[in-house]
């Protein structure tokens, strides 16, 4: 009992001021775990789908992680915003919030059109045979996109209100709950998209449409007279689209071990889980550095100081009951569904082993991605978590299918 004590006094003497920090991200890391469980699930149960559309399956991690980027970064600006005194509540387009809500829209057509053109050429370029075509594509790609951006949109409003209400730090609970929306709301988008294609003129016709305004409301935002609204564009069009190609490239590498899931389909309920939960701790850091180097409490060094290894440790620690949560409980709703599983302790392995490889690379990345945006001028808060996220879908993918290969799993 009392090393269990001292342990809980070292971890309240290291968290400090962070102590409610932690707390909030707990929670959102928690809820975040949970519903991605019930993706993974959904994952699982659409394969039929999946067979019958050729290369959706490159497209569903970028597609997920436009979710996340695109609104973690709405959040991490705004919580910006509300730290330094300049948020107000409207909607006008010369407004902070107005300009963001206007450009995550924007963004979230036109980027899902770029998503659609490359999943299928890394389909094409992995030979992957029979993928569907690229106006099918492009039509499942922005019309999905649309269904899951709306709610994510209301939700990350009510999160915005709740931080001026009450003080919540947005910094702390954004990126874990939009990957929570974003994992949860984007396959079920994507399958209902996929009821679009089929029919001799309706599905061309809608789809040409949906590419006609994608590039149109696009091209709107690039060159838009509003100074907040085209640099929010400006920044975030690059950034999204690397963070696309690098996602599609998780979806390959899933595409290709597909087996080994199909085998052992509670390794597939635990993939939206350990992909998104490494994109939010990476997310929590990157959004908690952001506002630190803009408040001047960071400095843009290649050594963390004392106040970012303080940020460094809590996502460390946060990490750990986070992955342990995430093995047992994919365990647990495989065999409620009925699925397969190698067992409880061989789940929680799985996860923990990924989880630790994932977790050293998003601190890396989230901390010099932060810096390197910084130093550059550009805004480290829409680049971080588009950063992160891609590169850890890319990651976490190789990480989670090496800890099954040594453990022997397929």
């Amino acid at each position: 009992m009392r090393p269990n004590l001292a342990y809980v006094a070292r971890l309240r003497a290291l968290l400090g001021p962070d102590a409610a920090g932690a707390r909030q991200s707990l929670v959102a890391l928690g809820l975040n775990s949970s519903t991605s469980l019930v993706a993974g699930a959904f994952l699982a149960a659409i394969t039929a789908t999946l067979a019958k559309y050729p290369g959706l399956l490159v497209l569903v991690p970028a597609a997920i992680g436009l979710r996340g980027n695109i609104f973690g970064s709405f959040g991490n600006r705004l919580s910006t915003s509300i730290h330094a005194g300049t948020f107000r509540w409207s909607l006008r387009r010369e407004a902070v919030l107005g300009q963001n809500v206007l450009a995550s829209m924007l963004l979230t057509m036109g980027i899902s059109l770029a998503l659609a053109v490359v999943a299928k050429a890394v389909a094409v370029a992995m030979g992957l045979s029979g993928s569907i075509d690229l106006l099918s594509m492009a039509t499942v790609s922005i019309a999905g996109g649309l269904l899951g951006s709306v709610v994510v949109l209301a939700a990350s409003l009510g999160l915005t209100a709740g931080a001026v209400r009450f003080g919540w730090d947005l910094d702390n609970v954004t990126a874990p709950l939009v990957s929570t929306l974003g994992d949860v709301l984007t396959l079920p988008a994507l399958y209902l998209a996929t009821f679009l294609l089929g029919y001799s003129i309706v599905t061309p016709v809608v789809g040409v449409l949906l590419v006609a305004a994608s590039l149109v409301f696009l091209v709107a935002g690039w060159r838009s007279s509003t100074e907040g609204l085209r640099r929010i564009v400006h920044e975030s069009v690059p950034v999204l689209l690397v963070a696309g190609v690098v996602s599609a490239g998780a979806g390959i590498t899933f595409e290709k071990s597909f087996a080994r899931f199909e085998a052992l389909p509670a390794l597939l309920v635990l993939v939206p889980a350990h992909l998104s939960s490494s994109g939010a701790l990476g997310g929590i850091l990157s959004g908690r550095l952001g506002s630190k180097l803009f408040l001047g409490l960071v400095p843009p060094a290649s050594r963390p100081n004392r106040e970012a290894r303080r940020d460094i440790s809590l996502v460390f620690l946060l990490a750990v009951p986070v992955y342990v949560f995430n093995g047992l409980a994919a365990h647990a709703a495989a065999r409620a569904l009925g699925q397969t599983s190698p067992g409880a302790v061989e789940m929680l392995a799985v996860s923990l082993i990924g989880g630790a490889l994932a977790i050293l690379f998003v601190v890396a990345v989230a901390y010099y991605g932060t810096v390197a945006a910084y130093r550059t001028g550009v805004d480290p808060d829409t680049y971080g978590i588009p950063v992160v996220s891609s590169s850890v879908d890319l990651v976490g993918a190789f990480t989670l299918i090496i800890a099954i290969a040594l453990l022997g799993l397929s």
